[in-house]
């Protein structure tokens, strides 16, 4: 492994991913002594650098964890599963990956098929996590996915709520779902990625490569939601950090319900 990708994080982005980082595993208690984590390796930026945190953390004995490195494909390209392969190596990280037939499952759904798959490659980790003794898996979702959730929620389902740090799993007992990069801005992954020329998958599902290519790629709701806030931030300066703010400082006694 080159050490220059862990040193680019103690010098350079040690205030914004680094500290972040442990901010995020200490406020929201996502990791604690005794755990066995599972780092979910998708092959893009996000998860990649999330497993390269997970391998300081534990290097570090920052906490008395057990770490595993799980990568799962569900029907990549023989040249994306290199990639993932290869980025693995260069950055010193021993993914175990397993194979499952997901892409094919929901390449003729016509209705939602990210949703189904984001569901049934949960459904996947979760198993092939809680197998290898672990009790949490650890996703690669950072600080704009929470306020672009945030902002979707409300402005187009009419609900107040955002992409939780942590979840108990409803279908595998003792399992948990965390979120470590949650404090960690995208920008900043980006920024880190492109100072160390490294180049990760994008998302690499049949699907989206299919509709990649036609006119209609801008209608993305999650696409639109990213645009709004870069738009806003250009007259209001604190405007992703005000979206999140909102999820946590909630004035009950001016909202018209609450649902529990």
């Amino acid at each position: 492994m080159d050490n220059r990708y862990i040193k680019s994080i103690d010098t350079e982005f040690e205030k914004t991913i680094w500290q972040p980082f442990l901010k995020a595993i200490d406020d929201y208690r996502l990791v604690q002594n005794g755990d066995n984590v599972a780092v979910c390796i998708s092959g893009g930026k996000d998860s990649m650098l999330l497993a390269l945190l997970f391998s300081m953390l534990k290097s570090r004995g920052l906490y008395d964890i057990g770490v595993t490195y799980l990568c799962m494909d569900p029907g990549y390209t023989a040249v994306n599963r290199q990639k993932i392969e290869q980025n693995a190596a260069k950055l010193g990280i021993p993914a175990e990956i397993f194979e499952s037939d997901i892409f094919e499952s929901v390449f003729n759904i016509e209705k939602s098929p990210c949703y189904l798959c984001a569901r049934m490659r949960r459904g996947h980790l979760y198993k092939n996590a809680q197998d290898r003794g672990c009790n949490k898996i650890a996703l690669g979702h950072h600080f704009d996915d929470v306020i672009e959730t945030i902002l979707m929620s409300s402005l187009m389902s009419g609900q107040t709520r955002t992409m939780m740090p942590r979840l108990r799993s409803e279908n595998f007992e003792g399992m948990q779902l965390i979120r470590p990069l949650y404090l960690v801005s995208e920008r900043d992954i980006i920024s880190w990625r492109d100072k160390n020329g490294l180049d990760f998958l994008a998302c690499a599902c049949k699907f989206t490569e299919h509709i990649s290519k036609s006119e209609h790629e801008s209608d993305s709701k999650r696409l639109l939601i990213k645009r709004l806030i870069a738009s806003l931030e250009q007259d209001i300066p604190n405007v992703r950090e005000n979206i999140f703010k909102s999820s946590e400082k909630l004035d009950i006694n001016k909202l018209i319900s609450i649902k529990k």
